[in-house]
């Protein structure tokens, strides 16, 4: 069949399956809107900015596996969405951006609503095109769903100028099956001698530690981490990208680790002689000082991005392949060899552990007057059972949000890691909720977050998404206010915000449930009610005490073995 450029790029939706698309129309890209409006196979979501557009795709992806796709127009429409690329890099998140381009002709002249997308890009996509040529067009997107899917996940954009797909002009269509890039070639398996050399030393740990990251829930490896840590008994942490890999609720599962991580999973870290790192990149966050950090331990590292290894801390054992495949591969070998590992060791490992779990690092005031966020958290756990799609923005809440909600299973667990995006929460739950319209879904947020991103509660309400948001509200950027208070002698700098919106009224305002709790004991009652409102979404305003923090906190520069518990269990 011969088509336009305009339905080159619908029908390349169709072939990969594209259930929907997240955008917003302008000028460079009309040709393709009208391509999508004469088909019903791909649905195109009308958000009302495109940052909203990039967040809710990620937030499909994330909690699919499959590629968020997005489309916008030239200039400001793509600059809108680069917050949302540059999120998506960092956490490693597969997206298919279309952005249009102005006319090849008149590239570089500084047409109306022109900048040079690849460009400004570059930095923050795993990889990127400029289609000059129709006819190259279906390659480009074929590649572009390719790269963006495999190996190491990303965002892929493809600028398209508008010339391109003009629809007077019409070639012949084909879509290749396959995809050869001589210059990209992602492992398949890992090394199995690499993969023998691991097992040998896990095996001979005496106080042995397991930290999986983001890549175990991108890779789909969670039933295979599970095996392997029961099989071998070992104690086990997620980041906070990884959480809902292994079993939250489970006993080997320590919690969160890093810079707000529990003090038994930051102890272990720090005692450990051997560490098995899964699909994690040892940020930052979860490192403290590089010098600190896991001391005493020799280091195993499967990653699938050859890049990350020994990137920021040098590793003994690299392992480089699909960490699903790797951890099968690893299975097999313990399961031939027949080998435990030293139970005394271990029994005795776990006791020191449990020794730390017994400082109950994560406790708080429960007879406090005012909603403690950690009391909400619980609270949205008791009522939810665990059984809920759970999205955040950036801040305080975020990590109440990790700390609280124990997450049994992937992808449940969607929030914005590397970048820290503020705004990323209610776009990502309109993503998720369209991709699990039976579920629940909720959003934590702040009221700060919340309103980056409030004008998708207009998308909310032409689409019919049911979310519930759960704004943690205390009238501070609240982790702004805990290093200011921490660090800068409680200097509060325009960390307070002082013009809020009436939530209730702004969310009646839109169309949707507005219900605000100041009171603990009318907490639970409140979230069941705005649970049991099935086709509405509710904005329940929960305000909380405004000088909580959070806690464990390593400080910077310090290691994992330097935390500061809350006040009452702070150790000398």
């Amino acid at each position: 069949m011969e088509l336009s450029g305009a339905e080159i790029v619908v029908q390349c939706l169709k072939d990969e399956g594209v259930e929907y698309v997240f955008g917003y129309p302008g000028g460079s890209v009309l040709h393709i809107y009208d391509a999508l409006f004469k088909q019903d196979a791909v649905k195109h979501i009308l958000v009302r900015h495109e940052q909203g557009a990039t967040h809710a795709a990620d937030g499909y992806a994330r909690s699919t596996g499959k590629p968020g796709v997005v489309l916008v127009t030239s200039g400001p429409g793509a600059t809108n969405a680069v917050t949302g690329i540059a999120t998506a890099h960092m956490d490693s998140i597969p997206l298919v951006v279309l952005t249009g381009q102005v006319p090849t002709p008149v590239i570089g002249s500084d047409a109306f609503q022109e900048v040079d997308t690849v460009g400004i890009t570059r930095p923050c996509v795993k990889h990127n095109f400029l289609v000059r040529d129709v006819r190259k067009l279906a390659e480009t997107i074929r590649k572009g769903f390719f790269i963006a899917t495999t190996g190491r996940p990303g965002p892929v954009v493809i600028d398209i100028p508008k010339d391109v797909t003009d629809p007077n002009i019409k070639i012949p269509y084909t879509y290749a099956e396959t995809v050869q890039m001589r210059s990209y070639n992602p492992t398949q398996r890992g090394h199995i001698g690499q993969i023998k050399r691991a097992v040998d030393t896990l095996l001979g740990a005496k106080r042995p530690m397991v930290y999986t990251g983001g890549g175990v829930i991108l890779g789909e490896a969670s039933a295979e981490l599970t095996d392997l840590v029961r099989h071998l008994g070992f104690p086990v942490t997620n980041t906070l990208m990884g959480l809902g890999a292994y079993p939250g609720s489970d006993r080997q599962f320590l919690g969160m680790l890093g810079m707000h991580g529990t003090y038994e999973a930051n102890m272990a870290m720090h005692e450990c002689d051997v560490l098995l790192a899964i699909g994690a990149r040892f940020d930052d966050r979860v490192t403290g000082k590089i010098q600190h950090f896991c001391p005493h331990a020799k280091i195993v590292h499967v990653d699938v991005d050859p890049s990350s290894i020994s990137k920021t801390v040098h590793v003994d054992i690299p392992i480089v392949g699909p960490v699903k495949a790797v951890l099968e591969d690893m299975l097999r070998v313990l399961t031939e060899q027949g080998s435990e590992p030293d139970r005394e060791a271990l029994a005795q490992w776990w006791a020191e552990i449990e020794g730390w779990r017994a400082m109950q690092c994560l406790r708080y005031d429960h007879s406090s007057s005012k909603i403690k966020p950690q009391f909400a958290v619980e609270t949205l756990y008791k009522v939810t059972q665990g059984n809920l799609f759970l999205t955040s923005d950036v801040g305080q809440h975020q990590m109440f949000a990790a700390q609280f909600y124990k997450f049994d299973e992937p992808r449940r667990w969607i929030n914005s890691g590397g970048l820290g995006t503020m705004g990323f929460g209610l776009p990502a739950a309109m993503g998720v909720k369209l991709a699990h319209p039976e579920a629940e879904v909720a959003c934590v947020s702040g009221e700060a977050s919340i309103l980056m991103c409030i004008q998708e509660l207009a998308t909310c309400r032409q689409y019919n998404l049911p979310l519930k948001i759960v704004l943690l509200n205390n009238g501070y950027m609240g982790m702004v206010r805990q290093w200011q208070e921490f660090f800068y002698g409680s200097r509060y700098s325009h960390s307070y915000v002082d013009a809020l919106p009436d939530f209730v009224k702004l969310a009646e305002s839109f169309g949707h449930v507005g219900m605000r709790v100041t009171e603990p004991d009318r907490l639970e009652g409140a979230m069941r009610e705005a649970f049991g409102m099935k086709d509405r979404l509710v904005f329940l305003d929960v305000v909380i005490d405004p000088t909580e923090n959070v806690y464990p906190m390593i400080a910077a520069g310090k290691g994992h073995h330097e935390m500061h518990l809350s006040p009452e269990r702070e150790l000398a």
